[in-house]
């Protein structure tokens, strides 16, 4: 038997009292993802199951921990936690399901996003970080699969709006042992998007990281391409530790000068060079598109 399938039947044994799941939505490194229904009220749910070589390095006690954290935030623009444990191997977590498409599954299908459009997200999303932020809570691993754009783009402003999702996930693999993380594969986050400081495992990680997280995804957004990328890990990392960024506007020379500016502020290599907290840099950016 396939190990999805195994997966899957754990899964619907053991939450067959609250949840039926109907299909699976994706899968990644750190975890498959299924689309659900209540037992009660019928409301779509997305299940999230780890991998169990990855549940077995997080450890359930401290999966379980972070995700009570994390259940504790409550934010229009924060993707919120439903329900979370363990069901056999598998840790798993719930949320609710959201109408509409990951930041990575339209940068795949688009590359770059209109000015607008990157000002909308980056302005949801520091929003809802600065928020997370003034209650003692860092998301770390800020990307683009985590970001989600609730709604219908194709209606304008007002048919959609910036998500962030997974903080208890990021913050359980963030607070894990290392080298057992390393034995199953996993990089705390993603590379591209990673800071300085968690690149060097620095010891004291405080809101500027997300800050500089959020200024990859903005890049991105505007260029087409993370401001690093390389043609192995070595190679990827020591360029975030050494390598100053291209500036947005050699590859983009429609995006204002304000922006450009605030960017290349948000990826400072030193921690006390860029926006001390999120709604700095929102400041620091043109006001949201309406």
């Amino acid at each position: 038997m396939e190990s999805g399938t195994l997966v899957w039947n754990s899964l619907a044994d053991a939450l067959s009292e609250r949840y039926v799941l109907e299909r699976e939505l994706g899968r990644g490194g750190m975890a498959t993802v299924y689309l659900a229904r209540e037992v009660e009220g019928g409301r779509a749910v997305a299940v999230k199951a780890m991998r169990p070589e990855l549940g077995s390095a997080l450890g359930p006690e401290r999966f379980q921990r972070e995700m009570d954290i994390a259940g504790s935030l409550s934010h229009p623009g924060i993707v919120p936690l439903i329900d979370s444990g363990r069901a056999g191997p598998l840790l798993y977590s719930v949320m609710p399901f959201v109408e509409g498409e990951s930041l990575h599954a339209r940068l795949e299908r688009e590359r770059r996003l209109p000015l607008d459009d990157a000002l909308r997200v980056a302005h949801d999303v520091a929003e809802a970080l600065g928020y997370a932020h003034e209650h003692g809570i860092l998301h770390r691993d800020v990307k683009p699969d985590n970001i989600l754009l609730a709604g219908e783009p194709s209606r304008g402003a007002a048919g959609w709006r910036a998500l962030i999702a997974d903080f208890g996930l990021a913050r359980a693999i963030g607070a894990a042992d290392s080298t057992k993380l390393t034995k199953t594969g996993t990089i705390v986050g993603t590379a591209h998007y990673m800071s300085p400081e968690q690149i060097r495992e620095d010891r004291t990680i405080d809101e500027r990281s997300d800050v500089y997280s959020l200024g990859c995804v903005l890049y991105e957004m505007l260029t087409g391409a993370p401001p690093f990328l390389g043609r192995t890990v070595t190679d990827l990392v020591m360029k975030i530790l050494r390598t100053p960024p291209a500036a947005v506007t050699m590859v983009n020379p429609d995006v204002p000068a304000s922006v450009d500016g605030a960017i290349a502020r948000a990826l400072a290599k030193l921690p006390g060079e860029r926006f001390a907290t999120m709604r700095d840099l929102g400041a620091a950016l043109p006001p949201r598109p309406s």
